[in-house]
Parts: structure tokens; C-alpha cells; sequence
């Protein structure tokens, strides 16, 4: 029976685009797609036909949501998990991730559907899919692409550029596969699914 790898890269809101990808066991890349509110995300997973033979990995959305400044923008993406009692975290300036989504995989996961979730940057960095350009830019997303070509064989991949949220589910993808192989570990838990990464 066909097991299926899929990779869904969450977008923090649904003006931002979600991707979502779709590996089979014998490396072919089959479903490559846009996605936008939790209402679609919700559709095609309900709707995909094999999902109890799937392996679905979930990126974890950045936060948006924080108070004005540029220092605070600058500075989120770098926070360490919150340690220090007497600094005080206040109006979630300092949460990292969006709880986008959550509610829905958890309940995928308690259906025993094989649900994980990966940290794209983490990722991308084990997969040797990480490059020197600001992230998304037009750069980072043509040296994603061409990686994902050169490296894992994903000749049908367009040579015109796909959206970044549709490369980071393919790495998702890939991340699942390693998983099937018994290749990655825990690195933390989020929301009580584990967050995996690549060994």
C-alpha cells in the first residue's frame, strides 16, 4: 500500500499563504498547492483520500501578533524560551509561534493520524536547503528551488519560481519521509505534538 509524505507549510493568518506538498514512498512529488484560511486547510485534509496512510508534518507559524516597535520585530525571531522569571513577557511580545491551526491538528492526531510539526528554518538547515539570502526573498526561493532539484531529483518542479510557503511544504515532506526512516528526533513539544527535526 502507498504511504504518503505530506508537508504543510501554515501561513500566521490567512493573508499570508499556507502551502502544502505531497510526497509518495517512492519520491515522487504527486500534489503541490496554495492554501489560505483554516477553512481550506481543513478541506483537504478532510477530503484527502489516504490519510490514514499519511505522514503529516506541520510548520510551526511565526506570531505576528505584538505590540509596534522595530526592535520587538527584529528581536522575536531570536527569543529563547522564556526562562527568566523576573522578566516579565508581557502582551506575548516574546511568543515565537502562533497557535493557528492547533485545535485542528491535535484532533487529527487523537483520530491516530500520524501528525508531527517542524520549525522550517531548523529544517531547511538539516536538509542542506539553507541559504546566506534573506529568508523568502526571490534569492533564498531560487536557491530553495534549484536545491530542491538538484539534491532530491525534483526534475518536475517549474523552472519559473513556486511560492516559498509551497518549498517549505515540500521540505516538510521530505522531514516525513526521514521520519518513516527513523531519522529525525524530538526537539521540543508544541501544544502537545511533538516538534521533530532531521538527526
Amino acid at each position: 500500500m502507498t504511504e504518503y509524505y505530506i508537508g504543510l507549510s501554515i501561513g500566521a493568518n490567512s493573508s499570508i499563504e499556507s502551502g502544502v506538498a505531497v510526497l509518495e514512498d517512492n519520491g515522487k512529488l504527486s500534489y503541490v498547492d496554495k492554501l489560505f484560511s483554516m477553512n481550506d486547510i481543513v478541506f483537504f485534509f478532510d477530503n484527502f483520500p489516504s490519510i490514514k496512510n499519511s505522514i503529516i508534518l506541520v510548520s510551526l507559524p511565526w506570531d505576528n501578533a505584538m505590540l509596534n516597535g522595530k526592535w520587538r520585530v527584529l528581536s522575536k525571531p531570536y527569543q529563547r524560551i522564556h526562562e527568566n522569571q523576573n522578566f516579565l513577557n508581557r502582551d506575548n511580545w516574546m511568543q515565537r509561534f502562533s497557535q493557528r491551526g492547533s485545535d485542528y491538528f491535535s484532533k487529527l492526531a487523537s483520530n491516530n493520524i500520524d501528525v508531527k510539526r517542524f520549525e522550517i528554518y531548523l529544517t531547511r538547515q538539516k536538509l542542506n536547503l539553507y541559504s546566506n539570502y534573506k529568508e523568502r526573498s526571490p534569492a533564498d526561493c531560487k536557491y530553495f528551488q534549484s536545491t530542491l532539484k538538484l539534491n532530491y531529483g525534483f526534475n518536475n518542479l517549474p523552472s519559473n519560481m513556486i511560492p516559498a510557503a509551497q518549498l517549505e511544504a515540500i521540505a516538510g515532506a521530505l522531514l516525513a519521509k526521514e521520519y518513516k526512516l527513523g531519522n529525525t528526533k524530538k526537539i521540543f513539544n508544541y501544544n502537545g505534538l511533538d516538534v521533530i527535526n532531521k538527526l
